[in-house]
């Protein structure tokens, strides 16, 4: 089979399209024929070593995959070929930590193109634990955008965060892939939201998405427009997905007793903030992984009833994973890259 493959770190143009053998199913496993790969920012992190620096080369990269069940292991009795499906993007390899809640909170959880081979390729094999039936009513490639955005964005504001009807929210990054889910998750829950964006282009995929304000971070004061938009009570929950300096500022725009949930370092690593407004305010920083398998399935009532979809921001073929990796790297993408396996 066709897979993208790394046999280094480093940039982009590290990721090679290669033939390599076809997994076959164990017991309980599913081999799923992959139509359509999700491609994170956190792809380009493990490619650049700095997610996972023990890994194995050559070493597949992706874990967010939807496709077709093509072939059953020994015991699979819940799938059928030729159906429908879509992949968690993370899950514990031991089925003894099948029940843990959080899965994140496993000792062997482990997310595919991370920790053990990806899904950048035509078959990959998944736990029948871990398949979801894709009744999403989405196209395939729309349906593969779905799971670590979303599943971030669940835990992040719903279960994390636990924001409410009524709740100003902030969300980070409105046109990013994780920010696009925020801005929807926090909508459905009855939240007011407020999000960041870098350019107008961005502006108005947010606004396209219900978000009540707008801030160009490029050019505007962020807290001067929350405080504004709060009148000076600050926001109720904040979701960071950019760390860094922005997470110290955004430390600042909640309110007292209120939340931050921190879940990304794209701006930076380390945060460096006054303590003394931290603790005198009694607010509260949170961090956050990926939602479980059930709150992945209790969204697609959401998905069939069009409140919750992603943003596409291209599809590629396989052979253009180098590319999509280069608009990540750039800062260029919003919404989701997707990536065609079977494609010509």
């Amino acid at each position: 089979m066709k897979a993208a493959v790394i046999r280094a770190f480093g940039a982009p143009d590290v990721i090679r399209v290669e033939e390599i053998a076809t997994p076959t199913p164990g017991p309980g496993q599913v081999l799923v024929k992959v139509l359509a790969a999700g491609v994170n920012r956190l792809d380009h992190y493990v490619r650049l070593g700095q997610i996972n620096p023990n890994l194995q080369f050559p070493h597949v990269l992706g874990s967010d995959a939807a496709g077709e069940v093509a072939a059953l292991g020994a015991g699979v009795t819940r799938f059928k070929v030729g159906e429908r499906v879509i992949a968690m993007p993370a899950y514990p390899l031991n089925p003894e930590h099948a029940s843990i809640r959080p899965a994140t909170a496993a000792p062997s959880y482990a997310i595919p193109g991370a920790h053990v081979q990806g899904v950048y390729a035509q078959y990959a094999v998944v736990p029948e634990a871990w398949l979801l039936r894709d009744t999403t009513g989405l196209p395939v490639e729309h349906a593969a955008a779905l799971p670590v955005p979303l599943l971030i964005a669940v835990r992040a504001v719903q279960i994390v965060g636990e924001v409410k009807a009524g709740d100003r929210v902030l969300v980070h990054a409105g046109a990013s892939s994780t920010g696009i889910m925020s801005i929807q998750i926090a909508q459905a829950l009855g939240a007011r939201v407020a999000t960041t964006v870098r350019r107008e282009s961005s502006a108005r995929i947010a606004r396209s998405l219900g978000a009540e304000l707008v801030i160009d971070a490029s050019k505007d004061d962020v807290n001067a427009a929350l405080a504004q938009w709060t009148d000076g009570r600050g926001v109720d929950v904040a979701i960071d997905n950019l760390g860094g300096d922005t997470l110290a500022r955004t430390l600042d725009a909640v309110r007292p007793m209120g939340i931050v949930v921190a879940m990304g370092f794209m701006a930076g690593v380390n945060v460096s903030f006054d303590v003394r407004n931290f603790f005198f305010g009694q607010k509260q920083l949170r961090g956050t992984l990926i939602a479980d398998i059930e709150d992945f399935a209790a969204q697609f009532d959401a998905i069939r009833a069009g409140k919750i979809k992603p943003v596409i921001d291209s599809v590629l073929p396989l052979a253009e994973a180098a590319r999509a990796h280069e608009r990540i790297a750039n800062n260029q993408a919003q919404g989701s890259l997707v990536l065609q396996p079977w494609a010509t």
